[in-house]
C-alpha cells in the first residue's frame, strides 16, 4: 500500500475482497507493487448496470505507477483479470472510463473492448483522503464492455 499510495482506498478494497465482493490485483516487478486493478464482483452500484449487465463483473481502477507506464504493465494487468474472470465462469466484463480519459478509452478498445449501446453513464467517483475520510464527485462516463472467450 505504501509504493502505491492511496491507503485508505487499499484498505476498503481488501476489506472487501474479505467478504468475497472483489478481488484486488497487483503487478509486480523485482519485488515493488507497479500496478493494480480491483475487480468488483458484487452488485454494480448503478441501476443501470445491474439492468443492462446483471452479474457482470467491472474492471475497476486500473492504475500504473508514474515511471512505469507505457511499458504494458496495464495490459497485462487486464489481461491477467480477463482470465481470472474467465477462469472463475464469468462470460463478460464491464468497465466505466471517464469522458476525458482518452487514452484509457484508447487502450481499452485497443484491447477488444466496445461502449455498451446505452449511452453514458452518472457514476459516483470515490476519493480517499489521507486523513481517511472519502469525498463522493459525480462522474459520467462512457461504459465498455468486453465479452470473455480465452479459450
Amino acid at each position: 500500500m505504501r509504493a502505491l499510495g492511496q491507503e485508505h482506498y487499499f484498505l476498503d478494497r481488501l476489506n472487501s475482497q474479505a467478504i468475497g465482493h472483489g478481488v484486488l490485483l497487483v503487478a509486480w516487478q523485482d519485488a515493488t507493487p507497479v500496478g493494480d486493478v480491483y475487480l468488483w464482483l458484487a452488485a454494480a452500484e448503478e441501476r443501470e448496470l445491474r439492468a443492462h449487465l446483471p452479474d457482470v463483473p467491472l474492471i475497476t481502477h486500473l492504475e500504473v505507477v508514474e515511471g512505469r507506464r507505457n511499458r504494458r504493465v496495464g495490459t497485462r494487468l487486464i489481461r491477467h483479470a480477463e482470465r481470472y474472470l474467465w477462469l472463475a465462469g464469468f462470460k463478460q466484463v464491464a468497465l466505466g472510463v471517464a469522458l476525458d480519459n482518452e487514452a484509457a478509452r484508447r487502450l481499452y478498445a485497443r484491447l477488444g473492448y466496445a461502449e455498451w449501446p446505452h449511452g453514458q453513464l452518472a457514476t459516483t467517483e470515490v476519493l480517499f483522503h489521507a486523513d481517511g475520510t472519502r469525498e463522493l464527485r459525480p462522474e459520467l462516463c462512457r461504459i465498455m464492455t468486453r465479452r470473455l472467450d480465452l479459450d
